[in-house]
């Protein structure tokens, strides 16, 4: 039960109880419920933005761990990154250079994986970045694994037919020359014999007499067999595979016919005199992915390293060609 209550008349010197009216009432109600709205405001607002909840705490950790997490996940992806260019280093410089294989393209080894957003899922979250640039990480890293794995399956198979790929190899000299001297001129810049200027050589000449012997260099197959009255004279073509072709050329007889099978010091023609030729010599190239190169590098079988050096030292000097 409320008290009552009173307040002293000073005119009449007595006690006089006080009336509330249901008015005045309602309004003291009111007041106090807006004041106690107004101080649960603000107490929420404060707990909410400066006080955390045992289970905000306990998800601020999970996320602090996470953090952490990806940390370690990506310290570990540059880790493995670091393993996977070595092993690809190695592929290009060593493996497939061993069996005479093309490095794959770094534009090859390092596309993106293309399409629509593949990351769309994991944005608009207060950690989208990093989940987004490790999960990136990760797709890119299986592609370069993928790749590499590939290249192992073709290496291992080149591997397998080394056997033959030594045999195919252009690895002696086309005629008998022990002692060197039947080279009459080498790959590279020489002068014409017939127009007087710097042309691009791109074989060798052996002089000879006509009708030496001349010898496949490697285990083949004969693609071409033509007789001509410039350029190239008679000459032979050898496809020995692995993309190594070689050039027989102002042959005067032909000890071969168009597709047939030779073997690495098999007789498939003789020297002669034909075509574009100053004297009777043999014109000899090496051709790898269809460009002539450097025979003198294949002459693997009958120079020594000594005899090599020699070679590399002659074939710097200027010089003429004979055709």
């Amino acid at each position: 039960m409320a008290k009552n209550r009173f307040r002293f008349n000073s005119k009449t010197l007595e006690f006089e109880k006080i009336l509330v009216t249901a008015k005045e009432r309602l309004f003291k109600f009111l007041s106090h419920l807006l004041t106690g709205i107004v101080f649960a405001a603000v107490v929420i607002f404060l707990a909410y933005n400066f006080l955390e909840s045992p289970k905000e705490k306990m998800q601020h950790r999970e996320i602090e761990s996470l953090r952490h997490n990806y940390k370690v996940l990506n310290d570990r992806l540059d880790q493995l990154q670091m393993v996977i260019n070595d092993l690809q280093e190695r592929d290009d410089n060593i493996y497939r250079v061993i069996f005479e294989a093309e490095p794959i393209p770094s534009s090859v080894r390092k596309a993106g994986i293309g399409g629509t957003d593949r990351y769309a899922s994991l944005s608009g979250f207060l950690n989208s970045e990093i989940m987004i640039s490790t999960t990136r990480r990760v797709d890119e890293i299986s592609r370069q694994l993928y790749i590499q794995s590939k290249s192992f399956d073709e290496v291992f198979k080149l591997a397998k037919n080394k056997e033959k790929l030594l045999a195919a190899l252009p690895a002696i000299q086309p005629l008998s020359n022990r002692d060197l001297r039947r080279i009459g001129s080498y790959f590279g810049y020489r002068t014409d014999p017939f127009y007087k200027i710097q042309k691009f050589h791109e074989g060798m000449d052996f002089t000879a007499p006509v009708g030496t012997e001349i010898y496949a260099t490697g285990d083949g197959v004969v693609t071409s067999v033509e007789r001509h009255r410039v350029g190239y004279g008679n000459y032979i073509v050898v496809n020995h595979g692995f993309n190594y072709e070689t050039l027989y050329a102002h042959l005067s007889k032909f000890n071969v016919k168009r597709g047939q099978k030779v073997k690495r010091g098999e007789v498939i023609g003789y020297v002669g005199n034909t075509g574009k030729s100053t004297s009777p010599h043999l014109h000899y190239e090496v051709r790898h992915h269809g460009k002539p190169v450097n025979p003198i590098h294949y002459f693997y079988n009958d120079i020594t390293p000594e005899e090599y050096d020699q070679l590399i030292e002659w074939s710097s000097r200027p010089g003429q060609t004979l055709d």
